[in-house]
């Protein structure tokens, strides 16, 4: 493991002591910065929340570096032991002393490479993300529970936005998480023309295989975007299809539309949507609203009259709301799939067997169920995820 450790052992173990006693200054100076760099990585470890990693290290990246940190003191101490005898005897040792030093010698190396192993094993960690959303946050959760259950070591890292997640896969902060072929089309991609659902499944993997990243089987759940109003308001005005919003709107009706930060930004969001439907909103008319809340106003407040839902949101049945057809067919498919980094896959290719089990049984009905228990039932999280791999044998 540490090869450049051996022409040091084999040379002059025997002559690193004087009377069985090594200098002490030396080895002190030397394990004081190997127990400094271990508590550097479990500092790093223990504080690192979504989005807090050091910009552009992966966790492999500042785990090796604090392991190189630790063998560099490994190496020191037996350099400037062999260094701090060789000036002051050289002489041979007589047979207790010379066992006396390899004990001690050996017993600090063993000591030293202990220290390593935790710091070794954060670099072998499956590091799964989500974004800050119930349904990210239940799929995070199955597949730490699934890959626990398999064996595995992961850590969940939960809560990013859509771009950060992103860009944190990327650099090697998390390797593994479920993403929408609709977002990586639209957004990561940039690509604007229509495609089927298999079109676009075969593009998003083909494009995002250069960057690094494994699109593993899909699962049936498609999350689309919807527009939704309460049924009763869109049956008094006469809308059934976003088509019919520009007429309301250009004619006068103040409709007020809520929208979550992420898609008022978004290249597929609002903006591009009503360039393709030909209207606007209005400024003063669009509230930027968590997504939540959103749900909560179309139910409570009159005070919003259309907004922003996801396809396989429960809330959506259960608050009587009626999601507007997109007949232009603005949106594409948002087919979900787990996506891995390359090299994380070719060092566990079991994992693509694992998450294709838990593919296979998930499907929007099933998803808006799951959903509808937390968000609806108030069940938590966890006992939700335990429970639907538990039903299915997957754990």
């Amino acid at each position: 493991m540490f090869p450049e450790l051996l022409p040091i052992a084999d040379f002059d173990f025997i002559r690193f002591a004087r009377r069985g006693r090594f200098r002490t200054t030396a080895w002190f100076s030397s394990v004081i910065p190997a127990i400094w760099a271990l508590g550097a990585s479990r500092r790093r470890r223990s504080t690192n929340k979504a989005g807090s990693w050091p910009a552009g290290k992966s966790k492999s990246t500042v785990a090796l570096s604090a392991a190189k940190r630790i063998y560099d003191c490994v190496y020191m101490i037996l350099s400037l032991a062999r260094l701090s005898i060789r000036h002051r005897w050289t002489g041979r040792l007589p047979t207790g002393a010379t066992k006396r030093a390899r004990r001690i010698i050996m017993r600090t190396v063993l000591f030293l490479l202990a220290i390593c192993a935790p710091v070794l094993a954060l670099a072998q960690t499956i590091v799964i993300g989500g974004k800050d959303f119930t349904e990210q946050l239940l799929l995070a959760e199955l597949t730490a529970q699934l890959l626990t259950a398999k064996g595995f070591q992961v850590e969940n890292r939960s809560g990013y936005d859509t771009t950060r997640l992103r860009q944190a896969q990327e650099a090697g902060v998390v390797d593994l998480y479920w993403e929408y072929t609709g977002t990586s089309l639209r957004v990561f991609n940039k690509i604007t023309e229509q495609l089927s659902a298999a079109e676009t499944y075969a593009r998003v993997k083909q494009l995002d295989a250069e960057n690094g990243l494994v699109w593993l089987n899909p699962s049936r759940v498609n999350n689309t975007y919807g527009l939704a109003m309460r049924r009763a308001d869109a049956t008094e005005k006469g809308i059934a299809t976003i088509s019919e919003l520009p007429a309301k709107v250009g004619g006068g009706e103040r409709l007020i539309f809520a929208s979550n930060p992420e898609f008022y930004e978004r290249s597929d969001g609002l903006r591009p949507l009503e360039r393709a439907y030909g209207f606007q909103f209005g400024r003063d008319r669009v509230v930027r609203l968590d997504t939540d809340l959103i749900y909560q106003g179309l139910r409570d407040l009159k005070l919003i009259d259309v907004g922003l839902v996801f396809a396989t949101d429960a809330r959506v049945s259960a608050y009587d709301l009626l999601v507007l057809k997109d007949d232009k067919e603005f949106f594409p498919d948002y087919a979900m799939a787990p996506v891995i980094r390359k090299q994380v896959l070719e060092r566990h290719p079991d994992l693509e067997a694992h998450l294709g089990r838990l593919s296979d049984v998930l499907d929007s009905e099933t998803m808006a169920r799951l959903n509808r228990r937390i968000d609806v039932d108030r069940v938590r999280l966890p006992q939700v995820a335990s429970e639907f791999l538990r039903t299915h044998g997957l754990r």
